[in-house]
């Protein structure tokens, strides 16, 4: 089975073969995956990080060997970009922006170097809300994951992914994740709030701040208040978000 890494900034990663289809997520720089399936213009891929499948570009990635596959897994994995923008540079000098939680920590299998500051390990989850600042007005974006647009999952799934936990890539995926509370008063900053629809299919999650606020991304990322009911928008005057669950996963 042929491995890849994403050796530019973003890449999109969509359902189907065709550059038309949905976006289901993206591919930020640095990124590892295993190639199920190569066709002529197309390769259906499994990020190894949440093992999320879908389609990408052949124009759009560096195949690797089994052994560079291998050493990423059993590396040290998680050195993150940690500024806004950052660059990598190559033998030739040319530079590639690197956007906010890119994984640099295997650059030489790429033969470039990176130039700027990473977050590594298991930082403090007073962290989180901080890091989640960073994308504040990045628009909505369905499958993105990067401070230019960006979806509810894929910001937590950034956010905690930069401070060294896991997340899954969808919502409704994360909700099956970590320790369920029984009221919003036992939340800290940094839990998780997850809201379904009216089919009460779970669709969309923020983080918990201070003082019943939440960060999300609906339109751009944005702060609103929470309560037991949900999120409440204060410019529509309405609540946009009922609340299913609270977990605790950091």
């Amino acid at each position: 089975m042929p491995y890849g890494i994403a050796h530019l900034s973003v890449v999109p990663v969509r359902n189907q073969a065709e550059d038309a289809a949905e976006m289901c997520t993206q591919l930020l720089y640095g990124e590892h995956f295993r190639i199920l399936e190569k066709r002529k213009f197309w390769s259906r891929i499994r990020v190894a990080y949440d093992r999320t499948e879908g389609w990408i570009s052949n124009t759009q990635y560096q195949e690797i060997s089994e052994e560079e596959y291998t050493e990423i897994e059993r590396g040290e994995k998680n050195h993150y970009a940690s500024d806004l923008v950052s660059y990598a540079s190559a033998e030739n000098h040319s530079l590639i922006p690197l956007l906010l939680g890119s994984s640099v920590g295997h650059l030489h299998l790429i033969g470039q170097q990176f130039e700027g500051s990473y977050a590594n390990g298991t930082r403090g989850k007073s962290q989180l809300v901080d890091t989640a600042l960073m994308y504040l007005n990045a628009p909505f974006v369905s499958g993105g994951k990067t401070p230019f647009g960006i979806d509810s999952a894929g910001l937590t799934q950034m956010v905690y992914k930069i401070n060294g936990y896991n997340l899954l890539r969808d919502a409704a995926g994360q909700a099956k994740q970590g320790e369920a509370l029984s009221f919003i008063e036992e939340s800290e900053e940094g839990d998780l709030a997850f809201f379904d629809n009216n089919e009460g299919i779970i669709d969309h999650v923020g983080i918990i701040m201070r003082d019943n606020y939440i960060i999300h991304a609906h339109g751009k990322v944005r702060i609103d208040r929470i309560d037991h009911t949900g999120i409440f928008n204060a410019e529509q005057g309405r609540y946009s978000h009922p609340l299913r669950v609270i977990k605790k996963i950091a």
